[in-house]
C-alpha cells in the first residue's frame, strides 16, 4: 500500500510539472496515457494538487498552470447579447482569462468593468446574474462594440484565442478600432 502512495505522490509531481512547463492547454486523456493510468486517476490527482497549489485551471481543452507571469492583450469585439456566452465561453476554453470589458464611449471616455471570468463555471455565473437582474450589457452603449482584457499564460494562447475569435465573427478588424 505504501508503494501505490509513493507512486501516486511522484504521478502527481511529474503532472503538475508537464502542466507548468505546457504552452497550450494539457487534456486529461493525454496525461491518462502518459501515466499509463484512466482519466479518472489524473481528474483525481489534478483535484489533489489543487488543494495544494491552485495555479491549476481546468478549461475545456485541458490543465493550464496560471503563472505569475501572465501575458495580457487587449480584443476589439462586437455582438449582441444572443452571442455573449458563446463568445466569453470561446476565451476560457482556450485557457483566457477575462479580466475586464471596456466601452470607447463618445461622453464618457473609456468605461471599464472587472469582469475575471476564468472557466465554463464563470461564464455561467455571469449569465445567470445578467438574466437575473435589471442590467444590460456595456457593450449595448456602443451598438455591441467592446473591448476585452484577456490574460494566459502565452502568447501562444493568445494568438489562438485571437483566431477562434476572428473565424467566429466576433473580432473587430484592427482597421476599424478607430471607427
Amino acid at each position: 500500500m505504501r508503494r501505490n502512495k509513493v507512486k501516486a505522490k511522484e504521478r502527481r509531481e511529474r503532472i503538475l510539472d508537464i502542466v507548468k512547463n505546457s504552452d497550450v492547454p494539457v487534456p486529461a486523456n493525454k496525461l491518462a496515457s502518459e501515466f499509463d493510468v484512466s482519466r479518472q486517476i489524473i481528474v483525481q490527482d489534478i483535484a489533489v494538487i489543487r488543494a495544494a497549489d491552485d495555479g491549476i485551471i481546468a478549461t475545456n481543452r485541458g490543465y493550464i498552470y496560471k503563472n505569475e507571469s501572465k501575458c495580457q492583450r487587449e480584443f476589439k469585439v462586437k455582438h449582441g447579447y444572443d452571442r455573449t456566452e458563446e463568445e466569453l465561453t470561446i476565451i476560457v476554453d482556450y485557457g483566457g482569462v477575462v479580466k475586464n470589458v471596456s466601452i470607447s464611449h463618445t461622453v464618457y471616455n473609456r468605461v471599464t468593468a472587472k469582469m475575471n471570468i476564468a472557466s465554463r463555471y464563470d461564464v455561467a455565473k455571469f449569465m445567470k446574474k445578467l438574466e437575473n437582474s435589471q442590467s444590460s450589457l456595456l457593450g449595448n452603449a456602443t451598438n455591441g462594440y467592446h473591448y476585452h482584457l484577456i490574460e494566459a499564460p502565452s502568447e501562444e494562447i493568445l494568438d489562438n484565442i485571437e483566431q477562434k475569435l476572428d473565424e467566429t465573427g466576433f473580432l473587430v478588424p484592427w482597421q476599424e478600432w478607430e471607427k
